[in-house]
């Protein structure tokens, strides 16, 4: 049976013939059950009174300007957990694989896996019984040429060109931001990362200016993405203004960035929206500390820090005596705090709602780990796709509407009085929404900036 069987290595090209695939290098790894293959824009549909699922793909690694689309049978769709560690629902296709001269047909998973170093995971349930892997080498079976390459993908879709769009934010190897510049590259925009701190200001009435790095003045950009971490929110929105007195379109605009920084005066906006929130006080004083307990309806209750990001400075006090000792150590700093009811039957879960340009794109639920009240994927919480209610996406619209946000993450959580807001994000993360998803999130936020100039 030897004979028979064919030898891989730990990496290959293989074809996908009935979906139009010529060749795509994947990662040959018997450690992985099922097999994956990278893809976007999932969307199931009907075919011929059977279930089918559409979606697109760009094959080759850093090459996001070649789009194939995709069609297959659905057998399938499986909650899955990453290598990452979300868990996932996954849609499921059969299709056949060629490797070298020999054709058969396996199952795998569709997800987004940008993030991943090859295109396609070939798992063991694909290649039992046909397949020899030798770890050792690489392409027993011969690798295409760049020049190959080209010329097999020659007639595939290319994004035309369009925007420039600069994104403007820290760090270019964070998850999201490398996925909002694919995103854009794909459908055909010149993108450019402007660090925020090699940005600076010209400020003039006639001819106010931003200059970058080396002196070089950033102009005519159409539009920008403003994605600004809380502790540079200062500075990051003075750019983002200036960019405004350019005549540049901003994805969000720095008077919503800052209003929605400001976790106080953002859930007095929303209150004054008619959004319900969890009840909550606000003191300057630790002599108003047992009225304060008092008002959000006593212990157990939550602490916050008005200046605290990704859960980080939000305690649980379990017992009055120790919401006290936490209210005064934080006033003994002169911290800024919100004391706000807990809500126990949210079980430490929360609703994390993506809104774009008024629209809710896409919902995850997000679940704290064991022993944890807060539901973060920073601090170690799971996400996974929810069915939101039709009132949870009206209050998410509205949120976003009242902080006046193109872009925002708004957090809901389901207590016995209905859905109440927890807060509102202008810089949204978009590693776990996507994962649990499979949805292109980045691009929705590309399709939005393309709204405003009329291109779709």
């Amino acid at each position: 049976m030897l004979q028979n069987k064919v030898i891989l290595g730990s990496e290959e090209w293989c074809a996908f013939p009935e979906l139009g695939i010529p060749t795509i290098k994947a990662r040959v790894d018997s450690g992985a059950k099922t097999s994956a293959m990278h893809a976007i824009n999932i969307a199931p549909f009907i075919k011929n009174d059977a279930n089918w699922v559409k979606f697109d793909i760009n094959p080759i690694q850093n090459n996001i300007k070649t789009i194939i689309h995709c069609e297959a049978p659905l057998v399938d769709k499986r909650i899955v957990k990453s290598s990452s560690g979300f868990r996932e629902h996954r849609y499921v296709i059969q299709t056949n694989i060629k490797l070298g001269d020999v054709k058969w047909p396996i199952e795998m998973t569709l997800t987004n896996r940008d993030s991943m170093g090859f295109r396609m995971l070939l798992g063991r349930e694909a290649m039992s019984g046909r397949v020899l892997v030798d770890p050792e080498e690489k392409y027993m079976l011969g690798q295409p040429t760049p020049e190959a390459l080209k010329e097999l993908y020659q007639n595939s879709e290319k994004a035309t060109s369009g925007l420039r769009i600069g994104l403007l934010a820290s760090n270019p190897e964070l998850y999201s931001n490398k996925r909002i510049m694919e995103a854009g590259e794909m459908r055909g925009h010149e993108m450019h990362f402007l660090n925020i701190k090699e940005c600076y200001m010209k400020l003039d009435a006639k001819t106010p200016e931003i200059h970058y790095r080396g002196g070089k003045i950033l102009n005519q950009f159409d539009a920008i993405i403003p994605r600004i971490r809380p502790s540079i929110t200062f500075y990051g929105c003075a750019l983002t203004r200036q960019f405004e007195a350019l005549k540049v379109f901003v994805l969000n605009s720095a008077t919503a960035i800052t209003q929605s920084r400001d976790k106080l005066y953002s859930l007095q906006l929303l209150l004054n929206n008619g959004i319900d929130i969890p009840t909550t006080g606000f003191a300057n004083s630790p002599l108003d500390t047992d009225n304060l307990i008092k008002m959000v309806g006593g212990s157990p209750l939550i602490v916050k820090l008005l200046e605290g990001t990704q859960g980080k400075g939000v305690v649980l006090a379990e017992t009055k005596k120790a919401a006290e000792s936490v209210i005064n150590a934080f006033k003994s700093l002169n911290a800024n705090i919100l004391v706000q009811e807990f809500i126990k039957e949210a079980n430490g879960k929360d609703i994390r709602c993506f809104v774009i340009d008024g629209k809710v794109v896409a919902a995850i639920q997000r679940e704290a780990m064991p022993g944890e009240f807060r539901a973060n994927i920073h601090l170690g919480g799971t996400a996974s796709i929810i069915k939101v209610t039709a009132e949870e996406k009206k209050i998410a619209i509205k949120a976003a509407k009242a902080m006046d946000l193109k872009v925002a993450g708004v957090d809901i959580i389901r207590s016995s009085k209905g859905p109440l807001l927890l807060e509102v994000n202008s810089s949204p993360g978009l590693e776990g929404i996507e994962g649990a998803t499979n949805k292109d999130i980045a691009g929705e936020m590309i399709k939005a900036i393309e709204k405003n100039f009329k291109l779709i």
